[in-house]
């Protein structure tokens, strides 16, 4: 388990590039926050750490975003709207665990039930401060000191 306190979106990014920076094709992260935790910066910086230089967004709307680069892929996934079997489906979910590519999964809380077992859980938690967020990540032992 690693543990980190982040105090700008800035910083969350940085965390998210470093772990995408250590982890495999076919890994799944799967993120747990409440609403404006920065699941989508934490995942910006994490696609950056695969080595894809693109725009990300949250997929709140397209249920899953896909970010391609010359080595490897990122399926982005919001599962904020997911409240049963059919609904998970629809996302193309199961295809996706075997496509290759790393997954990135916000709101998993709503999908826990199915998440493999060997995935990454990172967990972002609000503090006091505005700005600030803990971090715990949960399946690695420790990532590449940022400074933060």
């Amino acid at each position: 388990m690693a543990n980190y306190i982040t105090h700008s979106p800035a910083e969350t990014e940085k965390i998210g590039e470093m772990l995408g920076k250590t982890v495999k094709d076919g890994s799944v992260v799967a993120m747990f926050g409440d609403l404006g935790a920065g699941k989508t910066a934490f995942t910006r910086g994490f696609v950056r750490g695969m080595g894809i230089d693109c725009d990300v967004s949250s997929p709140t709307f397209a249920l899953v975003n896909e970010y391609r680069g010359a080595k490897h892929t990122v399926y982005h996934f919001d599962m904020y709207r997911i409240s049963g079997w059919d609904d998970l489906y629809s996302t193309g979910y199961f295809d996706y665990l075997d496509a290759g590519g790393c997954l990135i999964i916000e709101w998993s809380e709503n999908i826990e039930a199915i998440l493999p077992e060997d995935c990454i859980r990172v967990t972002i938690t609000k503090t006091d401060d505005f700005n600030e967020r803990n971090i715990e990540i949960i399946g690695v032992e420790t990532i590449e000191n940022t400074g933060c």
